[in-house]
């Protein structure tokens, strides 16, 4: 979601009302309307890409495909929301896909996908099975079948094969998350899924219940259902061990030809020692 602020912008937008973020969950709460702004900003004076004829097309003009993407043997569905494909993106066959919807530059949508609006895949991301009103941030992936409603994975993160998340209670009551250590809770409606911080990463078939925060540099495995607050480098029910943490992100970082900067050892550094 694009925060906006300048009187400029907003002309642009037809005096669009300014969205200020107060609580991470409203960066999916506020997808939509990100996503078919950002839409008009980025497809204003500009054509498509043609789109391949193997697909079946719903309000086509809504649709916007980047030069190098790829899109074939799918479903797209802009009739309540604009689609947009980034340049040098991968839509595999069988995908489903109803807007409003973003797939960023680089990024893989595997074959068979099932995504709703709003959701955004950001940039060299992998993306996979059912996914609902969810945000991804750069180079992160959720490869495989599972669902994601709700919910915001942060950058690099990655969801184990199975991975799954609660966005409604049973009763069907307010979702509240637990915001620190100190389990002071906040209401975020009653569709609220899982918001993942940087670096963090879940074991495969891992169940995440309603309103659940996973802090920065996790591990999330075990037998259980994960706690609904997790702090930044838990490994299992363990402290991660800052040098082990650096590693294990540099060797994700590898797969997909990036290295660990001097800036975000820095970061993490403070952020572990504060912690």
């Amino acid at each position: 979601a694009i925060l906006r602020a300048s009187t400029d912008k907003i002309s642009m937008l037809d005096n669009a009302d300014v969205k200020i973020l107060h609580h991470p969950w409203q960066i999916f709460q506020l997808n939509d309307w990100a996503l078919r702004h950002d839409f008009k900003l980025l497809t204003q004076n500009r054509l498509s890409q043609a789109v391949s004829s193997t697909n079946k097309c719903i309000n086509e003009s809504q649709i916007f495909i980047e030069e190098g993407a790829v899109v074939e043997h799918c479903i797209l569905n802009a009739s309540e929301g604009p689609i947009y494909i980034g340049k040098n993106a991968i839509v595999m066959e069988g995908n489903m896909i109803r807007g409003p919807f973003a797939i960023g530059e680089q990024s893989v949508l595997k074959m068979g996908s099932r995504i709703y609006g709003a959701t955004t895949i950001g940039p060299n991301c992998t993306a996979g099975g059912e996914i609902k009103n969810s945000v991804f941030f750069e180079f992160s992936n959720k490869a495989h079948d599972g669902y994601l409603g709700d919910s915001v994975l942060g950058a690099w993160c990655n969801l184990g094969a199975g991975t799954s998340n609660s966005n409604v209670k049973n009763t069907g009551g307010e979702v509240k998350y637990y915001i620190n250590k100190e389990m002071k809770a906040l209401a975020a409606g009653n569709k609220a899924g899982l918001l993942m911080g940087d670096y963090s990463r879940s074991a495969i078939n891992t169940s995440f219940n309603t309103g659940t925060i996973v802090g920065v540099c996790c591990h999330i495995f075990g037998n259980s259902i994960p706690p609904k607050y997790i702090d930044n480098f838990s490994w299992g029910g363990e402290r991660y061990e800052f040098e082990k943490a650096l590693k294990d992100i540099a060797n994700w970082k590898k797969m997909k030809l990036q290295k660990l900067s001097i800036k975000e050892t820095e970061i993490l550094q403070k952020l572990y020692l504060s912690n």
